[in-house]
C-alpha cells in the first residue's frame, strides 16, 4: 500500500463570513503526480496556503509529510519544496549563487550542498551556465532552474504553483519530464495548472468549484464519468456549476 504523504480531512478556510474552501477531503501517495484544479476564485491557491503552512485553517485537519499543517507548520515547510507561477529565483545573482541562498534556507551546506548542486547542474546540462546571471537565461531554462532548486534538498512533497505559465507547449513538455523524474525519485508533486492537457499528465486530477472538491479521480476515470473526450471537456462541464468569481 502506497504511503500516504498529503491527507486533508474536511479543511476549511474563512475569511468573515466567506467560506473559500469548503471542507475539502483527499488524500495523495508517496510518489503521486496529484493535478489540483478549479478556475480563478475555486479556491485552490487558498487550499494550497494552508497544505504548505502559511496559512491556518478555520476548520478541519491536513497533515504534509507527517506534520500537522495547523499545529506544526514550521516542520512541514522544512520538508517540502515550492515554485510559484512568478520565476522564484533571483535575475540579478549567478546560477550559482541562487544554488547557495536557496540550498542554503533547505538546510543545505558545505560539501552536501556543493554535491547535490553539481548533480543538478549536470543532470540539467547547465554545468557550463553555473556562473551565468539568471536573468541571460532563455524562460524555459529558468524554469527549469526553479523548479531543480525546489527539489534540490529531496524533500518529501513539492508544491507546483502554475509552474509552466507563459512557455511554449514544446518546453512545457520537457518540465513535465524533470516532473516524471522527480516522482520516480518518490517526491510527490502537487501541481495547479490552467493548461488541461497537463491535467492528462497527472495520476490524479482533483477538480474544485466554489471552494469544494466536485470531482476526484485519475483522468481516464474523470473523462469516462463525465463522458468527455478530454479533461478540457469535463473541466468546463464543472466550471459551469460555479456561481462565485472570488475567493
Amino acid at each position: 500500500m502506497t504511503e500516504t504523504v498529503i491527507q486533508a480531512d474536511r479543511l476549511t478556510k474563512r475569511f468573515g463570513t466567506f467560506t473559500a474552501v469548503d471542507h475539502i477531503t483527499f488524500d495523495v501517495g508517496r510518489g503521486e503526480i496529484f493535478g489540483f484544479l478549479g478556475a480563478n476564485g475555486a479556491g485552490k491557491t487558498t487550499a494550497m496556503r494552508m497544505l504548505c503552512g502559511l496559512s491556518r485553517p478555520t476548520e478541519g485537519r491536513a497533515s504534509v509529510a507527517g506534520f500537522d499543517v495547523a499545529a506544526q507548520p514550521e516542520q512541514v515547510k522544512r520538508r517540502i519544496g515550492y515554485m510559484s507561477q512568478r520565476f522564484s529565483l533571483y535575475d540579478d545573482l549567478k546560477v550559482w549563487e541562487n544554488l547557495r541562498l536557496f540550498g542554503g534556507i533547505y538546510g543545505l551546506h558545505g560539501g552536501e550542498l556543493k554535491r547535490k548542486a553539481d548533480e543538478m547542474l549536470a543532470r540539467l546540462g547547465f554545468a557550463s551556465e553555473r556562473g551565468s546571471y539568471v536573468r541571460s537565461l532563455p524562460l524555459g531554462w529558468k524554469q527549469k532552474l526553479a523548479f531543480s532548486v525546489a527539489v534540490l534538498h529531496e524533500p518529501g512533497v513539492v508544491f507546483l504553483d502554475e509552474p509552466t505559465g507563459g512557455v511554449d507547449p514544446a518546453t512545457r513538455r520537457r518540465f513535465w519530464e524533470l516532473i516524471y523524474d522527480a516522482a520516480d525519485r518518490g517526491i510527490t508533486v502537487f501541481v495547479t495548472t490552467h493548461y488541461m492537457d497537463e491535467a492528462e499528465y497527472c495520476d490524479r486530477v482533483s477538480i474544485m468549484v466554489d471552494g469544494r472538491i466536485e470531482a476526484l479521480g485519475s483522468p481516464t476515470e474523470l473523462k469516462a464519468r463525465y463522458g468527455a473526450g478530454t479533461m478540457d471537456g469535463v473541466f468546463q462541464q464543472l466550471a459551469r456549476r460555479a456561481t462565485r468569481n472570488d475567493g
